[in-house]
Formats: C-alpha cells, sequence, structure tokens
C-alpha cells in the first residue's frame, strides 16, 4: 500500500510554554486552534514527523537520532509545571540516517547526532498538534550561517521523504522580534512583511524561492526578524515543494501580525 504524499508545513510555535500555561486574556487561543486541527487536514496519517526547529544551530544540518528523545526545557522563568511536561513520541533512527544522507547526497553537510532531546521549539507544539505522542518525531537543526538560499536546497533534497509518508513541518515563527511583540510600535510593520511573505510564499517556486532568498530586503524584514533563526524553517518547507504555498493561519497576537503556511 503506498503512502499519500504528505504536504510540508511552516507553523508558529508560540513563545515558550504558552500553550500549556494560564492565558485569560486568550493571547494563544486561536493559535492552538491552529495547531489542534493539523491532524484532520493531512491525507492521511504521518508515518513519521520532521520537524525542523529554529532553536537548535549547528555547523551544517544535524538530526535527531535517539530511539527514545528526551526533552529540552529550554526556557526560563516560567512556572515549574511547564518544565514537567511530557511528550514521550518515539525517534526514527532510520529516518535520521536516511534524512542526512539525502542531505550529503545533494552536496551539503550533515549528521546525526544520538544524544541529543526536542527543544521546546518541537515538543510544545507537537503536544498541542499530535497529544498521543504516537508518530515517531526526528528534529532538524538550522544551519549556523543562516543562508537562507541553503535551506530552501535541504529542503529540496529531503522532499522524496513526503512520499513515504513523512510530514516535514517547520517550526519557527514569521515575525520574531522579542521587542515588538507588546508594541504596537510594531504593528504596521509587522503586517506589512507578514503581506510580503505570504506574497512571496503564494508565487510560483522559482519566484518564491528568489524573493525568499532576499526576504532581508522585504518591508521591515530586519525590523522582523533581527535574527532569521526563526524564519529558516520555512525555506526548508517551501524547498520541499514544487507547488505555490498557501496561507493557512494569519492572526495579530499580542501586537504582531503571525501566519503560517501549507505547500503541497
Amino acid at each position: 500500500m503506498t503512502n499519500p504524499r504528505q504536504p510540508t508545513l511552516f507553523i508558529p510555535h508560540g513563545g515558550g510554554p504558552c500553550f500549556f500555561m494560564d492565558d485569560p486574556a486568550g493571547t494563544w487561543t486561536g493559535m492552538a486552534a491552529f495547531l489542534r486541527a493539523i491532524p484532520a487536514s493531512l491525507p492521511a496519517k504521518p508515518k513519521a514527523i520532521l520537524v525542523v526547529s529554529g532553536h537548535w544551530e549547528t555547523r551544517g544540518f544535524a538530526f535527531t537520532g535517539a530511539a527514545t528523545p528526551p526533552l529540552m526545557y529550554d526556557y526560563g522563568g516560567f512556572p515549574q509545571h511547564t518544565y514537567d511536561l511530557r511528550y514521550d513520541a518515539p525517534g526514527d533512527p532510520a529516518l535520521a540516517a536516511r534524512a542526512a544522507n539525502l542531505i550529503r547526497a545533494a552536496g551539503m553537510t550533515a549528521t546525526v547526532n544520538p544524544a541529543r532531546g526536542l527543544d521546546h521549539g518541537v515538543f510544545i507544539p507537537m503536544k498541542v498538534a499530535f497529544p498521543d505522542a504516537d508518530i515517531p518525531v526526528v528534529e532538524m537543526s538550522v544551519d549556523r550561517d543562516l543562508d537562507p538560499a541553503l535551506h530552501a536546497a535541504a529542503g529540496h533534497a529531503l522532499a522524496p521523504l513526503r512520499d513515504k509518508g513523512v510530514l516535514i513541518l517547520g517550526s519557527g515563527m514569521s515575525f520574531h522580534n522579542m521587542r515588538g511583540y507588546g508594541d504596537p510600535r510594531f504593528t504596521t510593520p509587522s503586517e506589512a512583511f507578514d503581506q510580503w511573505l505570504t506574497t512571496a510564499v503564494e508565487a510560483k517556486p522559482e519566484a518564491r524561492e528568489t524573493a525568499l532568498a532576499n526576504w532581508a530586503d522585504a518591508p521591515a524584514g530586519r525590523l522582523s526578524h533581527p535574527r532569521e533563526e526563526h524564519l529558516l524553517p520555512l525555506m526548508v518547507a517551501a524547498g520541499a515543494s514544487d507547488q505555490p504555498g498557501t496561507q493557512i493561519y494569519s492572526e495579530r497576537v499580542l501586537q504582531t501580525a503571525i501566519s503560517g503556511y501549507r505547500f503541497t
């Protein structure tokens, strides 16, 4: 039986363990609802999920290779219960090795780290979207040189995994300036960048790739991403598709525009 081809996604993962804290203002309600709706939007239950996290930077690309990956509570200053959260999804060492081989075959550097756990850019949104933790999860790093074209090329290399039932998921934030989230002066610039980003994502792949490679020249580009590690997972998700993308989530969170995207 063949596996339906999985889409690729770029999702926002929120702020720290935000979905598992008291939220009387409902700041994260819409984002959590978006994440919970992901499984029903897929053509089939994924065989595995490859998550590119903006919270892991390496020389070249790296993949978690543990059969039972631990969790990394790489956030600070939150209530104690958020350090007791569990997400006991299995790893997939074979998928990690296959992904690394695909990257190497395309002329890039890739390693498998058998000890590293899943950071909060992975286990927090996965705990919302796939709470049963019964799908193997492999985390992928971003390259510390932060080259958008390199990350698109990595996506190209990983695209065959989609036909094996693997969901490639970029986990980051379409806007990531920590000073801006609560500052109304950032609302209009964030909306300008968000509009530009959505237009770029929805363009034909060749034009999309050119636009995303030059994201820093976009309206409010550097204001929206003083450092681009949270945007690069989008480049991988887009690079793994030869079709225009679609905006599937859009919301003003705190004072800034945030989006999510799907590529078929």
